[in-house]
This record gives structure tokens, C-alpha cells and sequence, in this order.
């Protein structure tokens, strides 16, 4: 590994000088047509091979409806040209909820969300509902209640887990199937064109997946750590048309010690095999689009999911590159991407590159890398990138994502998220609130 550095290239030429001096599988392509290829997901169809991940505001009303900061953020990306709009986590059920906050689709809202999805359909993009359970890491009223599927012995203090907390069990694991199928439903009914089942990030089924020491018929072996994402997804089907996209962001890497991580060898390095497993079930069981993550934004390694310049508060400076970061995040897009032949799959990692990305984007599409060069924190920072790319204008130096990592740190602050650097007007007091009553002691 290299030591880390912030970016500070002036040129491709130079990023493309550093890619070989570090020996990292990066390609950098002139032609950027791969992006405004359109792309075909279950009977619908993306625009063009760029996707909006989803980037979490925290800023959602008391019922989980949407607010006047929500709304703005997705008319932002709603007409910035990406082909796909991945939106945010929406909790399925209220102890499910990451933070009070949290978006959460309801009958009594339900019309809201209607109404701004169709807003949002002004460039033709495919939108796409993400439902989470937060698990481990549920706060509903602004403090830690947790939801586990299994101990943790590194993660269990970090949210107050201490001597006999119980796990949850296969009884309400499986109570969420119907709660999920519920969402996916109303989701549907207000325009969305599919759903997400979030298991990413070690929220409850991430973490599931990797609960290779639970007993009975969700712990254990590949199959049953598994089991409830595919019957939850049995059921979204069931429950919605034929049309209707049923997605999956899942970490191929959580870079946690087995036996408490998925994707992990004993030796404690990534071990392919299970995400190699987990990826032909999902395609067999007829998930119809697939998105790449890895790590934990809330432990020790958040670099694994996001390369960045600074890292958030209380976190070590990473003993990698940035670099090979992000080259690891291509490499797992790749594997998911050979493994689901005709499913598509969305990469992530792009961010870091600033005006490069299109040029890194581009080629992993053309070499079957991905099927959608997915931009997260660099939609918060510049929604507008996907049109200045594909109308040939590129992308704006100074209108780029900076990976100070202060949206991160506004969500670890338990405040409303966005970019502190380039939209400074509504981010900055928000940030200066969340530092101030965090240091203070005073931050729910």
C-alpha cells in the first residue's frame, strides 16, 4: 500500500503518472460515448449509463414525508441529466429508521411523494426507491436503539450493546417481509419505477448476511444468511407489477474480521467466493439491477466505500491511497458485473477523481466493468455533472466533489446532510450547528 494523499493532479497526464506509479488497474478512455449509451433494466430503460446513488439527507419530516430540503435536493438531481435516480434510504418500518428523519413512505404521505416523484421525471430518468432497516444502528427518536441479528464484539459498544442484548429473531425477521412488500407497493402506486432492498453498509440485512454465527434459518450458511433478502424479494414481486424493478445495493467487502464480516477469509483479506455465491442467487432469484458497495461509513475504514481527501472526525488517516481505494471498489463492480452477465450492475468510487471520473467511467464501461457509473457524494456536490459531461462541456474543477468528507461528518453529527463545500449557503450554518453541538455534548 501507498501512503495517502490528497488529490492533486492538474492534468490526466498526471493522474494518469500516478495510476502507473502505484500499479493500480485504473484505465483512463478519451471517448466518453459508453456514457450516453442507454441502458436496458427489466422492461424499462436508463437514458444514459450515469446513476445518482443514493446519498442520505437526514432531512425528511416527522412522518418520514418529504420537506422543503429533501424536495430541493432531488430537484437538483432530477435535472442534472443523470439516467438514474437511486434515491435514499426509506425506512419500513419506524424502528427501522436511521435517524428521526429518515424518509419513510406512508399512506398519509404517500401523495407527497407522488407528486415529487413526477416532479422529478423531467429528464426522463429511472428512479428507483430504496427500503432499508437500519438495524444496529436504528435511532427512530435520536438515540441508539439497535436492532441486531447478531453480537458483535467490535461493533456492540460502539451503539451501547453491552452483557445479554438479546438478537432479533427469525419470528421478526420474518415480520418485515410483509412490511417490505408493503413499501414496495406504495413505492409503485407513487411512480416510482422500482425498489431497492437495502443491504448495504451493515444496516440489518447487510449485517445479516454476514451472521455466519446465528442459529436457525437466517444464520449460518450462505443460503440462510441469504434467505430473507430473496423472500423479501419474492414478495416485492408478488406484490407489484410486472414491470417493476426489484434492485439490490449489497457490500461485496465489508472489511470486518470474520466471522462478523461478509466477503472476509479468516486470514482477515477479502475473500471473493460468497459475494461470487451471492451475486448468481440474486440474478437466478430475478433481482433486475444490482448495485457494488463495501465497508461501514461508521466504523474504522470508511475509505473502503468512499475514497477521500480528509477523513471525518476521529478517524485515522487511511494507510492507502486514495488510488487504490477506489481501484478496489472498480475491481468488486468488475467481479459482480462478470458473475451477473446480463443484469446490470452499478460501480461507485468515482467521486475522488473530480473531473476525471467521466474519463475512468468510460472505460470500466467499455470493458465490461459496469453497466452504470454510479456518483454519489459528487451528486450532492455538483447534481448538474451527467449534463456538463454528456453535452461535452466536462465537468467544472471548481464544481467538484472535494472528499473533505463533511457531508459524512454532518451525518455522524446526527444533522441534516449535504455539501458543506459547494453549497455552502444552506450546508454551512447546518454544519457550524451539528460541530458545535457535537463538541459540546449536545448532539442527539
Amino acid at each position: 500500500m501507498a501512503a495517502h494523499e490528497r488529490f492533486k493532479f492538474k492534468s490526466a497526464l498526471e493522474l494518469a503518472a500516478k495510476i502507473e506509479e502505484l500499479k493500480v488497474d485504473i484505465a483512463l478512455q478519451e471517448d466518453l460515448s459508453p456514457l450516453a449509451k442507454p441502458v436496458r433494466v427489466r422492461g424499462a430503460q436508463a437514458p444514459n449509463a450515469i446513476a445518482a446513488l443514493p446519498m442520505e439527507g437526514c432531512d425528511a419530516l416527522p412522518d418520514g414525508g418529504p420537506s422543503e430540503l429533501l424536495e430541493r435536493r432531488y430537484h437538483r438531481i432530477s435535472t442534472g441529466g443523470a439516467g438514474l435516480i437511486w434515491w435514499e434510504a426509506c425506512a419500513v418500518v419506524e424502528e427501522g429508521k436511521a435517524n428521526p428523519r429518515q424518509m419513510m413512505l406512508t399512506e398519509a404521505n404517500q401523495a407527497d411523494y407522488a407528486r415529487l416523484v413526477g416532479e422529478c421525471r423531467v429528464s426522463g430518468a429511472l428512479q428507483i426507491l430504496q427500503l432499508t432497516h437500519s438495524g444496529r444502528y436504528s435511532r427512530p427518536s435520536g438515540k441508539p436503539a439497535p436492532i441486531v441479528p447478531q453480537r458483535d464484539p467490535l461493533l456492540d459498544p460502539r451503539v451501547g450493546i453491552t452483557g445479554d442484548w438479546e438478537i432479533a429473531s427469525d419470528a421478526y425477521l420474518e415480520s418485515l417481509i410483509e412490511k417490505y412488500a408493503k413499501s414496495a407497493k406504495l413505492a409503485e402506486e407513487a411512480g416510482f419505477d422500482g425498489v431497492d432492498i437495502k443491504a448495504c453498509h451493515r444496516y440489518l440485512l447487510s449485517e445479516l448476511l454476514a451472521s455466519h454465527e446465528r442459529t436457525g434459518k437466517y444464520g449460518g450458511s450462505l443460503e440462510n444468511r441469504a434467505r430473507l433478502l430473496l423472500e423479501i424479494a419474492k414478495a416485492v414481486r408478488a406484490s407489484t407489477g410486472s414491470g417493476f424493478i426489484v434492485a439490490c445495493r449489497f457490500n461485496v467487502f465489508d472489511n470486518h474480521p470474520y466471522p462478523y464480516g461478509f466477503g472476509m477469509g479468516k486470514d482477515g483479506t477479502f475473500d471473493s467466493s460468497e459475494p461470487i455465491k451471492l451475486t448468481r442467487m440474486l440474478c437466478d432469484s430475478g433481482f433486475d439491477l444490482l448495485a457494488v458497495s463495501a465497508g461501514n461509513p461508521y466504523y474504522l475504514h470508511p475509505q473502503t466505500g468512499r475514497p477521500f481527501d480528509s477523513p471525518p472526525e476521529g478517524i485515522p488517516v487511511p494507510n492507502e491511497h486514495p488510488l487504490e481505494s477506489a481501484s478496489r471498489l472498480f475491481s468488486l463492480a468488475q467481479l459482480v458485473a462478470k458473475e451477473a452477465g446480463n443484469v446490470p450492475v452499478i460501480g461507485c468510487g468515482y467521486s475522488w477523481l473530480r473531473q476525471y471520473l467521466p474519463l475512468v467511467g468510460s472505460a470500466n464501461l467499455e470493458r465490461g466493468g459496469c453497466s452504470f457509473v454510479g456518483l454519489g457524494r459528487s451528486s450532492l456536490a455538483y447534481p448538474d455533472a451527467p449534463k456538463d459531461i454528456l453535452d461535452g462541456r466536462g465537468m467544472a474543477p471548481e464544481k467538484c466533489c472535494i472528499a473533505c468528507s463533511k457531508c459524512t461528518q454532518l451525518m455522524r453529527d446526527h444533522e441534516r446532510a449535504g455539501c458543506v463545500a459547494r453549497d455552502s449557503r444552506v450546508y454551512g450554518p447546518i454544519y457550524k450547528q451539528g460541530r458545535e453541538a457535537a463538541t459540546s455534548g449536545k448532539s442527539t
